[in-house]
């Protein structure tokens, strides 16, 4: 057919491998309480400048995110119960599973023995002080809805930022993992360092055009902001090639920087959905913005390369997808 854009080349993923039953923690990540404790004097001291960190350090960073991101996937794709039991939280369709808690809990062990100067910052249990000048940023399970269903796109994202996370545009990610235990599919990402998938480096091709782009989004909970969601998705879905809703803001992102989209957008996100994806992105060549001159936040993530990024974040402000509902 004239006039329709070529289609980009399909990525080419590693095959997902295959998962043990049940997690073999390394000795580093023992619970017990009977390993080697840390000397005062080897403390992390705070973080004045995160710039100046030692490759060491990162990569140090990086394989904790990666190490922990695995234990707890093994915990709640191995461990997963015939019957899982299921709380609501912001509202009917915002769903917690008992499952959620206990990769949480798993999670923030795992990186307190090892870190325990730093702070914490997880979906289920809340903020977490420290003083080295770190936080690390945790999603037991985002995807909730679709672990619930038995659906693959769920995953455990852990990221260490520097700043507050709390405030928009006041932090920056250090090193992240998002892992996808059902796929086997893990992205990693280290400041400077690059973005990978299972040990293969990524970057991002120039993108298409905003009447070629495949853009992945995402919807909120609450009725009123569905409703604004539909109205801007029913004015933009005209203007570009198609739509993709996963329903996994970490894996979303991460698809981005492997390829698998062109764009992304979606707003009511948080610092745990964001933390990992956005260093992920922005190491495999792309970049996130809020609308306008914000920073990305709650009201408005956009993520993707220029000049599909500016196009898209324009039309999406022209929209007032921002709004408040």
């Amino acid at each position: 057919m004239t006039g329709e854009p070529d289609l980009p080349a399909a990525p080419d993923l590693p095959a997902a491998p295959d998962l043990p039953a049940s997690p073999d923690l390394p000795r580093e990540l023992d619970l017990s309480g009977e390993g080697d404790q840390m000397h005062p004097t080897d403390r992390p001291q705070p973080i004045e400048d995160a710039d100046l960190m030692a490759g060491s350090e990162l990569s140090a960073l990086v394989t904790l995110a990666e190490e922990a991101a695995r234990a707890a996937g093994e915990l709640i794709h191995g461990g997963r119960p015939e019957r899982l039991e299921v709380d609501t939280k912001s509202s009917p369709t915002d769903v917690v599973t008992q499952m959620d808690t206990a990769a949480e809990e798993l999670l923030r062990k795992l990186v307190g023995r090892r870190r325990p100067e730093d702070g914490l910052l997880g979906e289920e249990s809340g903020p977490q002080a420290g003083t080295s000048g770190l936080t690390w940023v945790i999603d037991p399970i985002d995807g909730t809805v679709n672990y619930l269903y038995g659906l693959p796109q769920f995953a455990v994202s852990v990221a260490v930022v520097t700043g507050d996370p709390a405030t928009p545009g006041a932090w920056s990610t250090l090193a992240g993992c998002v892992h996808s235990p059902a796929t086997g599919l893990t992205w990693t990402a280290v400041r400077g360092g690059g973005a990978y998938l299972n040990g293969r480096r990524l970057q991002l091709d120039a993108p298409p055009a905003l009447e070629g782009a495949l853009v992945g989004t995402g919807f909120g909970y609450r009725a009123a902001r569905r409703a604004n969601q539909a109205r801007v998705l029913a004015e933009l879905l005209p203007q570009i090639r198609d739509i993709r809703r996963f329903g996994c803001a970490s894996i979303d992102l991460c698809m981005l920087a492997t390829g698998m989209l062109d764009a992304y957008y979606e707003r009511g996100l948080n610092p745990w959905d964001l933390a990992a994806g956005v260093l992920v992105v922005t190491e495999a060549g792309g970049a996130v913005r809020g609308l306008g001159e914000l920073p990305p936040s709650d009201l408005m993530v956009v993520a993707g390369r220029d000049p599909l990024l500016a196009d898209l974040a324009g039309l999406l402000l022209e929209l007032d997808a921002g709004r408040d509902d």
